[in-house]
């Protein structure tokens, strides 16, 4: 019962089949971090025997770099003393009796390992907390239930490859100077990189976009202004953002975007023809004096919308295909009728079986708009 307790507490109830999963999972990405760097090291024109040599030697700088010089010499110390064996010495006492010390270099290289794993899991612990405060800050960020907004309804999710994001996705009512002039703000939006870095610059965007979004200037003249913003603190255009950016008049039914450098967002007419909206320019924090195009376009009952993060389309299964936007569309086609809650988890399950056990490499976020009679 006591073995039972103690397993269940280990694995926290999973199956074998679970834990095997979750280990290559958490292998194949310990696998990339540490190729990488090989990879990146490794010169063209070595015989197989150099080639060989030179991996498992830039392999083990690989591992030894990312420890800190203390623990490098920690690390060194305890593998010395496993390759030694056990030895030790022996002496008499005044009483002419001998006396033998051994030494098992075995056992104080393990205690030493074993010294440098807890080191190491103290370090994982505060990281993995302090990035759990990260991504509750930034569930803050995103909005919580779909707003409901006359002749539309809407339906969003997104799912991080790490524990923060830097997908950014949002429905916000912008006020104009008068109730006629009142818009409904869209923002879907992927930030260059991933996890912290990538996170901190999605929260920096959504504040610069809040923030602007209140003063009462058009579209372009709005998508500029996070530009230049964005430049002055991109690293060079290093640090880019793309991102959809659109108004909704609910009166009127008008959608006016502008696309800047994002996937291109799929109109589906409600009698099947399909539709991109490319319009925009260069993504933002690239370039500072980039000019942005707006284009309109009707939403009419039984037209949907589909804007996306490339992490979707992007996706691969374990052959390395990508889930790709013919698989999208035949989701779309199959549900026309349907709920944008309701295809979207059509959509994410379909997801889920092409992808399978395949870790996912980058942040997934979509958002659904099905217009419908007021």
């Amino acid at each position: 019962m006591r073995l039972h307790q103690f397993w269940r507490r280990v694995t926290e109830g999973l199956e074998l089949t679970q834990l095997w999963s979750q280990f290559e999972t958490e292998a194949r990405a310990s696998y990339r971090l540490y190729s990488r760097d090989v990879e990146a090291k490794t010169p063209d024109g070595l015989t197989r025997r150099g080639r060989r040599l030179h991996v498992v030697r830039e392999f083990f700088w690989a591992v030894l770099e990312k420890l800190s010089p203390a623990r490098r010499v920690l690390l060194l110390v305890a593998l010395i003393m496993l390759l030694f064996p056990s030895s030790g010495f022996s002496y008499h006492d005044a009483g002419n009796d001998l006396h033998v010390i051994e030494f098992d270099f075995h056992f104080w290289g393990g205690l030493l390992l074993f010294l440098l794993l807890m080191l190491e899991i103290a370090d994982r612990v505060v990281m993995k907390r302090d990035l759990q405060i990260a991504r509750e800050i930034q569930t803050w960020l995103l909005p919580g239930a779909p707003p409901q907004i006359p002749g539309i309804s809407i339906a969003y999710a997104t799912r991080p490859a790490n524990t923060v994001a830097g997908d950014y996705y949002d429905v916000f009512p912008r006020p104009g100077k008068t109730p006629e002039d009142n818009r409904v703000m869209f923002a879907v939006a992927d930030v260059a990189g991933k996890s912290i870095p990538a996170a901190m610059l999605m929260a920096t965007f959504q504040a610069s976009l809040k923030t602007l979004s209140t003063a009462q200037v058009a579209l372009p003249e709005l998508v500029a202004n996070m530009n230049k913003y964005a430049c002055s603190n991109s690293q060079g255009g290093l640090r880019f953002t793309t991102a959809f950016l659109a108004e909704y008049d609910a009166a009127r039914r008008i959608f006016t975007y502008i696309n800047a450098g994002h996937n291109n967002p799929i109109l589906r007419r409600s009698n099947g023809l399909i539709e991109r909206l490319d319009v925009g320019g260069l993504p933002i924090g690239i370039q500072a004096d980039a000019k942005y195009e707006s284009a309109s376009t009707a939403l009419k009952p039984g037209d949907w919308l589909i804007i996306f993060t490339d992490g979707l389309v992007e996706a691969v299964n374990a052959r390395d295909e990508d889930f790709d936007e013919p698989r999208l569309l035949s989701v779309l086609e199959a549900g026309p009728s349907a709920t944008p809650k309701e295809l979207l988890d059509r959509l994410m399950g379909s997801l889920d079986l092409f992808v399978g056990s395949t870790p996912q490499h980058d942040d997934v976020t979509c958002l659904l708009v099905k217009a419908e009679n007021f």
